[in-house]
């Protein structure tokens, strides 16, 4: 009897209690193939046609994923193929990469929240368009929500924050648009926050400096601006990635558990700071195509960890100490397209095979064509700031003074010759009205010549100033390529030019737009050459491309003006 007793309290258990806990309930079945249908039957979940079976005995795949606890789903993955991205997403459905202009995504959120014990909720490139509902708080359970590679945009809504237990939020790619949410921290077990690719705005809030929590913070690809602020409270920030946004602050104080940081593509600008020496466990540090100045720290380059640093395309100066030393699992360096100088230390060389180093762009002394000359690197210091300030408050002080005298000169003449002046005037007038060439100010040429009129005080024996022929001037630039190219504004291109005496000019380029009259165009320019100052760049001459008939259909004129390698004012002035 007593075997019989045992072998009766076996089948009891067998048949109450083992198929109830793995009985789906029937409205989460429901809930499921309503989803199939509001995602209008993706490819993915082909397998679940024609299938009467128990939905969380499907085998996982890449692309589909249930997960089931006490007859409830606990965790939902789907992945799709509307891959297709758009550079603008105007809120409405697009054919093939979106669902149907049908598709409501109010519904279709509505729908989710029946499954109110889902933990992770995963969709992925399945077409959702639509502003992110704030319903979404009603998944109360939820630890990890990922909408990437959908049509989304607006806000994240206020009451996301409602989802206490949330650890991984990730919205990559849709069309967010509006600013990145100030009140985050309220998350207080978020440790995964990303956001890439979207179009979020405005600046990165401070209270991201509060989640504590945070293991990884993933903001790149977007419209921020402003400051980056201090993450130094992030204790167990691992990632750092907000690469090509508009950030144009100082680099702040950074975590110490720090294994990846992303800055590249921003504005940033000042040096960069000694405490990054501090991060032992930083392996890839990405700060090109900025702004930042100065020596880059030695201690950078020896960090236990580091494999990966990139700090090329920025405007980092001076010179590296012969005697650095470089970490043993440093791979990867680039320092490209700076104002570094001097040698290259021995541990940047390039010919080991465990080490690629870029330094193309420099001025460093080797004998390499990819590096600039000694007066391409030439920046003022932090110590002669000061100095350049006041030397260029006395040029603008020099300069309003010689508009004074020129002034008084002006007086003068008005009072020994008026009606002289007063005919000449007419005669300049009217000279300019009917020969000045399109594409170059009348008022600039009438004004030229007043104020070379004027200044004949002290210009009398000035030379006519010289005609330089095309050739010359493609020779002297290297026919205008490109690493001779200084800058461009309002008035044309300006090249970096060497004539064969070894003078350095600078040759401005202008378009002529219509015929022009060769001679008098020269009239003009001669008078130009005729003012002369210390504190104003000199004249030098001009060439015309196809020059020598007076009537030419010549399409540029060339002025050449004395080099002058300081720089421009807005370098100055911002220092």
């Amino acid at each position: 009897m007593g075997y019989l007793n045992l072998l009766l309290l076996v089948v009891l258990l067998w048949v109450f209690f083992i198929p109830s806990s793995y009985e789906f309930h029937p409205s989460q079945t429901q809930v499921l193939l309503q989803i199939r249908k509001l995602l209008e039957y993706p490819s993915s979940l082909q397998t679940w046609e024609n299938y009467y079976g128990d939905l969380c005995n499907l085998p996982k795949s890449a692309h589909v994923s249930i997960t089931c606890q006490d007859s409830f789903i606990t965790e939902l993955k789907i992945m799709g193929d509307k891959l297709v991205k758009v550079s603008e997403f105007h809120g409405f459905a697009i054919p093939n990469m979106t669902l149907s202009e049908s598709f409501s995504i109010d519904s279709f959120v509505t729908t989710l929240t029946r499954l109110t014990s889902l933990k992770v909720l995963s969709l992925v490139s399945l077409g959702i368009w639509g502003p992110l509902p704030d319903k979404i708080h009603r998944l109360y359970s939820l630890e990890l929500l990922d909408l990437s590679s959908n049509f989304m945009y607006g806000s994240i809504p206020p009451k996301i924050s409602r989802l206490v237990k949330l650890h991984t939020l990730t919205l990559d790619s849709n069309h967010f648009n509006d600013t990145v949410p100030d009140w985050l921290d309220s998350f207080s077990n978020l440790t995964i926050l990303s956001l890439k690719s979207n179009g979020f705005k405005g600046q990165i809030p401070f209270s991201v400096s509060k989640i504590k929590t945070l293991t990884e913070l993933v903001l790149s690809h977007n419209e921020l601006s402003g400051k980056l602020p201090d993450l130094s409270t992030l204790t167990n920030l691992h990632l750092l990635d907000i690469i090509e946004n508009h950030l144009d602050s100082e680099l702040p104080v950074m975590p110490k558990e720090l294994v990846t940081v992303l800055l590249s593509n921003n504005s940033l600008s000042g040096e960069i700071p000694e405490q990054f020496g501090e991060l032992h466990k930083l392996q890839h540090l990405d700060l090109s195509f900025n702004h930042l100045r100065g020596t880059p720290p030695s201690v950078l380059f020896s960090l236990p960890n580091i494999s990966y640093l990139n700090l090329g395309f920025n405007m980092l100066s001076g010179s590296l100490p012969d005697e650095l030393s470089c970490g043993d699992k440093l791979g990867y360096v680039d320092l490209s397209s700076n104002k570094l100088i001097g040698q290259l230390p021995s541990c940047l060389n390039n010919t080991s095979d465990k080490r690629y180093v870029k330094f193309g762009g420099n001025c460093l002394s080797r004998d390499s064509q990819d590096q600039h000359e000694g007066s391409h690197c030439l920046i003022s210091g932090k110590h002669s700031r000061g100095r350049d300030i006041a030397v260029l408050v006395a040029v603008i002080s020099g300069a309003v003074l010689v508009m004074v005298l020129l002034g008084l000169g002006v007086l003068l003449l008005c009072k020994r010759c008026r009606s002289r002046r007063t005919q000449e005037q007419h005669v300049l007038s009217k000279n300019v009205q009917d020969n000045t060439p399109t594409g170059i100010s009348s008022e600039l040429l009438a004004n030229a010549r007043f104020i070379s009129q004027a200044a004949k005080l002290g210009t009398q024996g000035a030379p006519v100033c010289r005609l330089f022929s095309f050739e010359e001037l493609k020779e002297a630039t290297n026919n205008f390529d490109s690493s001779r190219f200084l800058g461009e504004g309002s008035m044309g291109k300006i090249y970096k030019g060497r004539l064969e005496n070894g003078t350095y000019v600078a040759i401005r380029s202008l378009s002529l737009v219509k015929k022009c009259s060769i001679l008098n165009l020269k009239a003009k320019l001669d008078l130009l050459s005729k003012l002369h100052h210390p504190h104003l760049v000199g004249f030098l001459g001009h060439g015309i491309d196809g020059s020598g008939q007076d009537d030419s259909s010549s399409s540029k004129i060339f002025l050449v003006y004395e080099y002058v390698p300081n720089g421009n004012y807005r370098t100055h002035l911002s220092g």
